[in-house]
């Protein structure tokens, strides 16, 4: 391979990796992918196409390479609990709209790009797209519990939730109201303001929640720095009150896709945490 092309495609690898590591569910079988691409643009260095520029142009020559190949495998044991989660949300969907989802979203591609990169016409792509999206949202509908004392912004956020297709299962305005409805009735999302109506803590009932079920939680505050603190466990998820509706859906998804576990502080941490709202 020319040195001018080496310098070219080197920058590009680790992302190819990355991305053929989420198509396949796994590091090994993703790069042995990479790899025997590679060993074919050695071979041949005329056959990639730099059109659109040399991570385009690697894209394509691994996809037309490896068309037609059964992209799943099975996880290996060591990876990451998050990465596992995503690669069986991914293999729920069909190879081809898989490609287009990776390709749009964790590499960034613009649909036509997409569209060049997989051999689909633009129509396929956004088709494809949609196909995706609508798996995964059916695969994350959930029941959701909103820990939150102003009717107002409890309203808002029930109807946040169930414009994304989830059901909410109970608006608790105290600590013991939230504790209650989750044992009554166990939430697969939980959306916690922090201080509640009767002067409870909703960081109290979300480290009870947790004590009883392992479900990812988003904090809704309007002092985020005072769980920010640079210590550890932080939340994973928080939102800033007043909130854009839009970050709330992108949370929620986030949240429900990595199916990710809420962290909480303890102790002193949780003392001076429960005064925020």
């Amino acid at each position: 391979m020319p040195n001018r092309l080496s310098q070219e495609i080197a920058p590009q690898l680790p992302y190819l990796r990355r991305y053929a590591r989420a198509l396949t569910g796994s590091q090994q079988s993703g790069d042995a992918h990479v790899t025997a691409c590679l060993d074919a643009l050695v071979a041949d260095p005329g056959i990639l196409i730099l059109d659109d520029g040399a991570k385009a142009g690697l894209y394509r020559l691994f996809h037309d390479l490896w068309a037609g190949l059964s992209l799943d495998a099975t996880p290996e044991d060591e990876t990451p609990e998050s990465e596992r989660t995503v690669q069986e949300r991914l293999s729920g969907i069909t190879p081809a709209a898989r490609q287009v989802l990776l390709l749009t979203t964790l590499e960034g591609f613009p649909p036509e790009q997409a569209a060049k990169i997989t051999g689909h016409s633009e129509a396929e792509i956004a088709a494809l797209l949609r196909d995706a999206v609508a798996e995964i949202d059916r695969q994350t509908a959930t029941r959701v519990l909103i820990i939150e004392d102003e009717p107002l912004i409890s309203l808002d956020l029930s109807e946040i939730v169930e414009s994304l297709g989830h059901a909410v299962t109970a608006v608790a305005r105290t600590a013991e109201q939230a504790v209650a409805a989750a044992d009554s009735n166990p939430p697969g999302l939980v959306l916690a303001d922090m201080q509640l109506a009767d002067g409870s803590s909703g960081l109290d009932a979300v480290r009870d929640i947790l004590a009883r079920f392992s479900v990812p939680v988003i904090f809704v505050t309007s002092f985020p720095e005072r769980l920010l603190t640079g210590e550890r466990p932080e939340p994973t998820f928080m939102i800033t009150k007043p909130y854009d509706p839009n970050a709330v859906k992108a949370a929620i998804s986030q949240a429900l896709f990595f199916r990710t576990r809420a962290s909480v502080p303890s102790g002193s941490e949780a003392r001076l945490d429960s005064r925020a709202s």
